[in-house]
C-alpha cells in the first residue's frame, strides 16, 4: 500500500504513458520534500511505469479499488497530467485538492477546455496559457490558474545524438489528435516534402523525431506518411552514410534539442519547448488548416517563426539554408519566450512547482482543520 501525501494519477494505457513519464523526474525531486506515489488504472501501464521510476506505483483497476486506496492513503494533493474520462472517478474523492498539471504547453485547442473547471487548481506555464483559458472558456475562475513555467525543461538530459560537424535540422511533427478540430499534424500533408527539402540543404543532417503516437498511428494517411518519411531517410542515409541522417522513434525529444540548429514542427508543445530552450535558433511552424490569420491569432509562436502551409521543395530548401545562415526572427522569439514563460530561467520552474504543491498540501490540511473544527462546534 502507498504511503504518500502527493499522488500522481494516471488512468490511461501504455500508448499515453509518455504524458506521465516526462513528469517522473520532477516528481522524484518533489519526493525529496514529501512522500509521492503514482496511481495507475491499467495493469500494463503500471508495469511500464514501475520500470521508469523509483516512486511507488499502485494499481487500482476498479473504482472500488480506487476508493479503498484513497481511504487508506488519504492523499493531500492529487496531480493529473491529462483529462482522461476516468479522472472523474478520482475527482470524487473530497479530502484532497485536485491539480491539473498537463503534459506540455501548446496552443492546441485541447489545452484550454471546460475540463479545467473540474480541478481545484490548474498549473500553467505563463501569460499565454492564462490568456488562452480566458479567451476560450466562459465563467472560469482565473484564481485557479497558477503560473509555474515548465519544470520538465529544467532537467539535465544525456545527449541522444552523435556529434556532427554538420548543422542539424530537427523535424518533429505531432500526431493527428483525437478529433479534426485538434488535428495539427503535418505527417500526412507536407511531411514528406519537408523532409525532401531539408535533405537537399547542403551540409545538413536531418533528424526525424515524430510524436510517439505517430509511430503507433492507425490512421492510414498518417501511417503512410510516416513510412514514406522513413523511406526517404533510409535512402538518404544509403546515398550519404557520413551525413548522419537519422530517425529517432523513441527517447526524449528534449535530449535532442541542444544538438540541433533549427526545428520544423507543428502546433504542439515541442515548438514551445524549443522556444524556451533554443530561443537563439530558428523554428518553422506548419499550418495544415491553411488559415494564416487564425494561426497568427491562436498560435502566437507563429509570429516569430516561418510558417509552412504548403511546400515548394526548392523554395523551402533555400529558406532553411538562409535561416541557418541568417536568423531574421531571433529578437521576436526573445519577446515571445517571455509571453509564454514569463521571465523564468532554467531552474525557476521547478522551484515554483515545488512551492505550489507544498502550499496546496498545507492548504488542504488547513481546510480539513476548519471542517473538523466546525463539526466539533456544531456538535
Amino acid at each position: 500500500m502507498l504511503d504518500a501525501s502527493i499522488l500522481a494519477y494516471f488512468a490511461d494505457d501504455t500508448t499515453r504513458t509518455y504524458q506521465l513519464v516526462q513528469w517522473l523526474p520532477v516528481l522524484e525531486q518533489l519526493a525529496e520534500h514529501q512522500p509521492v506515489g503514482v496511481v495507475a488504472r491499467d495493469p500494463e501501464a503500471a508495469a511500464l511505469l514501475r520500470t521508469r521510476t523509483s516512486l511507488p506505483v499502485a494499481l487500482a483497476e476498479s473504482f472500488p479499488e480506487l476508493t479503498e486506496l484513497y481511504a487508506v492513503v488519504d492523499p493531500k494533493v492529487v496531480l493529473y497530467v491529462n483529462n482522461s474520462m476516468l479522472n472523474f472517478q478520482s475527482l470524487l474523492h473530497g479530502r484532497a485538492l485536485h491539480v491539473h498539471v498537463n503534459h506540455g504547453e501548446s496552443d492546441k485547442q485541447s489545452m484550454a477546455s471546460n475540463n479545467a473547471k473540474a480541478y481545484d487548481r490548474v498549473l500553467v506555464a505563463g501569460e499565454a496559457a492564462v490568456q488562452r483559458h480566458v479567451a476560450g472558456l466562459l465563467e472560469l475562475d482565473t484564481r485557479r490558474l497558477v503560473r509555474v513555467g515548465r519544470p520538465q525543461l529544467d532537467l539535465q538530459r544525456e545527449p541522444l545524438l552523435e556529434p556532427s560537424s554538420r548543422r542539424t535540422v530537427l523535424y518533429a511533427p505531432t500526431w493527428e489528435g483525437d478529433a479534426e478540430y485538434n488535428d495539427y499534424t503535418s505527417v500526412d500533408t507536407i511531411g514528406s516534402d519537408v523532409v525532401r527539402a531539408v535533405l537537399a540543404v547542403p551540409d545538413v543532417r536531418l533528424v526525424y523525431k515524430p510524436h510517439p503516437k505517430v509511430v503507433t498511428s492507425e490512421t492510414p494517411a498518417v501511417r503512410d506518411g510516416h513510412r514514406t518519411i522513413l523511406a526517404l531517410l533510409d535512402e538518404a542515409a544509403r546515398r550519404d552514410p557520413a551525413a548522419g541522417h537519422v530517425a529517432v522513434l523513441a527517447g526524449d525529444i528534449l535530449a535532442l534539442m541542444p544538438d540541433c540548429d533549427a526545428m520544423v514542427t507543428d502546433v504542439s508543445s515541442v515548438g514551445l519547448d524549443w522556444l524556451y530552450l533554443r530561443t537563439e535558433r530558428p523554428i518553422f511552424i506548419t499550418d495544415r488548416h491553411h488559415d494564416a490569420e487564425r494561426l497568427r491569432r491562436e498560435v502566437p509562436v507563429s509570429r516569430c517563426a516561418d510558417v509552412l502551409d504548403s511546400v515548394d521543395v526548392p523554395a523551402l530548401t533555400e529558406l532553411v539554408a538562409a535561416r541557418l545562415d541568417h536568423d531574421a526572427h531571433h529578437l521576436a522569439r526573445v519577446a515571445m519566450r517571455h509571453h509564454y514563460f514569463d521571465d523564468l530561467q532554467v531552474g525557476d520552474s521547478t522551484l515554483r512547482f515545488l512551492d505550489a504543491v507544498a502550499e496546496l498540501a498545507a492548504r488542504r490540511d488547513h481546510l480539513l482543520g476548519e471542517i473538523t473544527l466546525g463539526t466539533a462546534i456544531t456538535a
